[in-house]
């Protein structure tokens, strides 16, 4: 599960100021692979082979202004990436100019969270409005040979204290009880709430961003992931109950939420829900692809009702990027074994997903390159790292020399992505 922190006023401005002052871009690398012996070219079989990476709006600075994008962009080119999942939907606000997001929540786009209080995106209020990050990425990146697959980060979920979930408490499905803590899901150090899968309303908002999405941008795709999803305590509100026993001839839910009946029958309808998005997204813009990035099956299912393997099987599902975050190389080796991990490779492009680092967590580069390489080796079709910043940060007793160095080696000479 992408874990996500507040980023502090002062590490944004010390991030800007790095960028805006050349120092993250003086990472050392011409472009030209000229510099010192050509690097190995990667042992994946296949010419083709997915480069990519997230960028985030918190702890990170890449989306704020369009010097940032054009500087991120053109490193990333440079080490020959060939993809970007950049997020347009985050703490309950887009991140390009909505007037479907205006309508709903009052907003019509919001760059980063700063909530202050009531709720306001105070950050957001006193900047530019005609900003339209998503613009600039698309423009920056197609330029460089990138595609950009927008990344609906939040999915059905929001902060508590956002305008959209105060705005819409109708929206908002809960756990058992009455109590308002039954709405609340607390995901790292952030109270959160859940938008209902299954209310109509919820739909229709979230189909009409995809397609406003769609039609408003040329983009290469859109991808999902975990969070388009329930947790498995969730479905108790009002509308959901009443439409369960529509269902089932007057019957309740059980009690206990993870009653094997309980689960199918809400997966199912998450599943449904995912064929409407895709059908959005092909009506808009039929080369679009639908990826979705989430956790390994057995997790997805178990813990957030999301049957991605079924979403695979019945062909929403066109590029997989599994989130196999683990810190040493044995478990991710064992994880890459996953059965519905294996099968999906059989169908189409199947990417791993390899955690590059948190805030205050650098990751060594040394087991980011033994995990591409193990991906590489058991045969799938390439890597996504989460996220941007934490590419370049320094784990103990590395040097920028030694972290740029094998980065430059991992890809050693430019692919295109792996094609459905």
């Amino acid at each position: 599960m992408k874990q996500l922190r507040y980023l502090a006023v002062a590490g944004l401005t010390a991030l800007l100021l790095c960028i805006h002052q050349g120092q993250l871009g003086a990472i050392p690398f011409n472009g030209t692979g000229s510099e010192g012996p050509t690097p190995a070219a990667p042992t994946g079989s296949g010419a083709s082979e997915i480069r990519g990476v997230w960028l985030t709006n918190v702890d990170s600075a890449v989306l704020f202004s369009r010097a940032a994008v054009e500087q991120t962009l053109q490193q990333l080119a440079n080490y020959r990436f060939n993809t970007i999942y950049p997020t347009v939907w985050s703490w309950g606000y887009t991140l390009y100019p909505s007037s479907v997001a205006a309508q709903a929540i009052g907003y019509s786009q919001g760059l980063y969270p700063d909530f202050d209080a009531t709720g306001r995106n105070v950050a957001w209020e006193n900047a530019q409005s005609d900003h339209d990050a998503l613009q600039e990425v698309i423009t920056s990146a197609h330029a460089h040979n990138l595609s950009v697959i927008p990344w609906f980060e939040f999915g059905f979920m929001a902060p508590a204290v956002s305008p959209l979930a105060q705005r819409h408490p109708n929206w908002l499905t809960q756990k058992q009880g009455n109590l308002p803590e039954a709405r609340f899901h607390q995901e790292g150090e952030h109270t959160r709430v859940w938008l209902n899968p299954f209310h109509p309303e919820v739909q229709q908002f979230l189909l009409e961003l995809i397609g406003e999405l769609m039609e408003n941008y040329e983009v290469d795709g859109l991808q999902l992931d975990d969070h388009f999803s329930l947790p498995v305590e969730f479905g108790y509100d009002p509308y959901t109950v009443s439409l369960y026993r529509q269902e089932h001839d007057g019957r309740w839910p059980p009690t206990n939420p993870r009653n094997a009946e309980w689960m199918r029958w809400r997966a199912d309808k998450i599943t449904a829900f995912v064929g409407r998005v895709f059908q959005v997204i092909k009506a808009r813009r039929p080369t679009a692809i639908l990826s979705v990035s989430p956790n390994p099956a057995h997790f997805a299912y178990g813990r957030f009702l999301q049957d991605w393997p079924r979403w695979q099987q019945i062909g929403y599902v066109e590029e997989l990027i599994v989130q196999v975050y683990r810190d040493n190389l044995d478990t991710f080796r064992q994880t890459l074994r996953d059965r519905e991990i294996q099968r999906s490779r059989d169908h189409i492009p199947t990417g791993v997903g390899i955690m590059a680092g948190l805030r205050h967590q650098p990751v060594s580069m040394s087991l980011i390159q033994q995990q591409v390489q193990a991906a590489r080796d058991m045969g799938f079709d390439g890597v996504s790292f989460f996220f941007y910043e934490t590419l370049w940060q320094l784990a103990p007793g590395e040097t920028m020399a030694d972290r740029t160095g094998t980065l430059r080696q991992l890809f050693g000479r430019s692919r295109s992505r792996a094609q459905i």
